[in-house]
């Protein structure tokens, strides 16, 4: 066996954005990379950017060898694939570090050298799918938010790539890629961006003999995402890139959640130096303590990061709504916060505080609230004002000598300039402090770490010439990390690799020609059309695909407790107003299946 030591692994605190402002709070706020949307194909419509913005966005983010990830993750139709090529195009020359796809018509097109990423969209559940995409040229995998802590380190020892995990957000009640329902029912493609949130629905849940199991409950609709507890399991297992959920989330809680999560990242980090290293430079001097629950949230849940039957509720069937941070002590309560709970009929309701005078909260309107109710607040009146202000500020620390014939400067990424010193000496009266004029970065992105004087102490230089030398210098080693920023580049296709499946059905999303020709080429013999380039489904079609099994959720596992399902009769079926579908358990896999009827 080799002694020879590896290097640090990097690890990758990836943030989402909505907007460039976003983007840039998430990178303040200690964001190692961030992925955002470009102007179409980016899987949620109403987060789209333009190339300029995204251009500046990536301008901003190279300073600290933070990198920006765009989103081309819907599946594309073959009208469109000439715009997507010139978009990637776009998107090359605006400097993106890479492209998150799912389409694998993509891989046929003519694209510039750009590196490409796996989505959750392509269904990464399996080591041979992830090994089939590393060979195929993909630089890093984002695995399904469905795997256990084992099959994620199963993943991350099969191959070579980064390997990519949600740990933060809101969760899709199917394996993502694979929800068809709302296409199904309203004609929106989830796959193209455009979900109606099928799974946020009040259902009723009846048998085949139409009895009624349970009625009006957000059955398909999940908790939130938060593994802040398993952060340095998952660096065990091999995990590179920590994402957090949330495009559509706004400038409040992408600063909170990724100042939480960089705090945990960056304790393990420092405390396994020779194992893991930060992926990007600067540190985050935030003015606030980072608290997820003050952030839109419907509880939450670690899914199955520990086994695939959990324990514990990972559904919010209750409400679709964010309970925000559960309430222990009234003295917390502020003027103006809003508040909510779960009426004496179980409906969720809230009102806004008016007041609270020795321990008692005074309604803005008259509500009852019963007896022993949890108290929740969705709205603080503080913390908002709080986070409605600058909150954060990141720097990159420096060294700066300077001698009788030059001034150098060297920052944490190693990048060096060194300028000759053509200023007016003459002989000093009194001690000359040279540091203080090389102190004052101000608005720079720089913190001096380092300051060492080798002139003559006898040495007197004016002041207002030190600053010009400390703007110039600035100046230049700015630009020096800017020419010195390198991307990666799209690793190679191998063309003999095989898809570890010879039949792809419309659950595959192969929508246009070239994703065709791609799965033919590596060795799929049928291959069906994706729904939205189909017919509409007929009755019995499968819609969603689940580890969310309604049964346990419910405590009637059928192998947990077999005795509780046995008063009712099979198939059982979900309504919400127009919406009937029908629910089959496959309990060898523990996996729900969600069809049409």
């Amino acid at each position: 066996m080799s002694d020879k030591r590896r290097s640090p692994r990097p690890i990758e605190l990836l943030a989402p954005a909505k907007n460039i402002e976003v983007a840039i709070q998430a990178i303040n706020h200690g964001a190692d990379a961030v992925y955002i949307g470009a102007s179409s194909h980016g899987a949620r419509q109403s987060a789209a950017n333009s190339i300029d913005d995204i251009r500046r966005l990536a301008d901003y983010a190279h300073q600290f060898n933070a990198k920006v990830y765009t989103t081309v993750n819907t599946i594309i139709y073959e009208h469109e694939l000439r715009h997507v090529e010139r978009l990637v195009h776009q998107l090359y020359r605006a400097n993106v570090d890479a492209l998150i796809v799912q389409d694998m018509g993509l891989l046929r097109l003519d694209l510039p050298p750009i590196e490409l990423h796996a989505s959750t969209q392509c269904d990464n559940r399996t080591v041979g799918k992830a090994q089939f995409l590393e060979a195929v040229g993909f630089s890093q995998i984002v695995l399904a938010r469905e795997l256990t802590l084992d099959e994620i380190r199963d993943i991350c020892h099969s191959v070579k790539v980064p390997i990519e995990v949600f740990i933060h957000g809101a969760l899709c009640v199917s394996y993502s890629g694979r929800c068809h329902a709302s296409m199904a029912l309203r004609g929106r493609s989830a796959n193209r961006g455009d979900c109606a949130q099928i799974c946020r629905l009040p259902y009723t849940l009846r048998d085949a003999d139409s009895k009624t199991i349970c009625r009006d409950k957000h059955l398909l609709s999940l908790k939130d995402f938060n593994l802040t507890h398993r952060i340095a399991d998952l660096m065990d297992a091999g995990v590179s890139s920590f994402k957090i959920e949330g495009r559509l989330k706004d400038e409040s809680y992408v600063k909170n959640v990724v100042s939480h999560y960089r705090r945990i990242i960056d304790n393990v980090i420092d405390s396994h130096p020779d194992l893991y290293r930060r992926a990007s430079s600067g540190r985050s001097e935030v003015s606030f303590v980072p608290q997820p629950d003050k952030s839109f949230n419907r509880g939450f849940t670690g899914y199955f990061i520990d086994q695939r039957r959990p324990k514990l509720s990972i559904a919010s069937i209750h409400t679709p709504k964010s309970l925000g941070e559960e309430l222990t002590d009234t003295s917390m309560i502020n003027n103006g916060d809003g508040i909510s709970f779960f009426n004496e009929q179980g409906e969720y309701t809230g009102f806004r505080v008016n007041r609270v005078e020795r321990g008692r909260i005074i309604p803005a309107q008259p509500v009852r609230i019963p007896r022993g109710a949890t108290l929740y607040r969705t709205s603080d009146t503080q913390w908002d004002r709080q986070m409605s202000r600058p909150t954060a500020v990141r720097k990159i620390d420096i060294d700066i000598r300077i001698d009788e014939t030059g001034v150098s400067a060297t920052d944490e990424m190693g990048n060096h300039v060194r300028l000759p010193l053509n200023v007016t000496k003459e002989v000093a009266q009194k001690p000359l402090n040279v540091r203080n004029a090389f102190e004052k970065l101000g608005n720079t992105i720089y913190r001096l770490r380092n300051f060492e004087s080798a002139l003559d102490p006898k040495t007197f230089i004016p002041m207002s010439q030190l600053t010009d030398v400390r703007r110039e210098l600035i100046e230049a080693l700015t630009a020096t990390a800017k020419t010195r920023y390198r991307h990666n580049l799209r690793r190679p296709e191998d063309r003999q690799a095989i898809f570890p499946a010879d039949r792809l059905d419309y659950r595959d999303n192969v929508a246009n020609s070239l994703s065709r020709q791609f799965y033919k080429e590596h060795g799929v013999k049928q291959i069906e059309t994706a729904m939205e380039a189909s017919d509409r489904p007929q009755p019995s079609t499968v819609v969603m695909t689940c580890r969310h099994c309604i049964l346990r959720e419910l405590k009637m596992c059928k192998r947990d407790n077999p005795q509780a399902i046995k008063r009712y009769r099979e198939p059982l079926t979900i309504t919400s107003g127009d919406i009937r579908l029908q629910l089959r358990f496959n309990c060898a896999d523990c996996e729900m299946q969600v069809l049409t009827t």
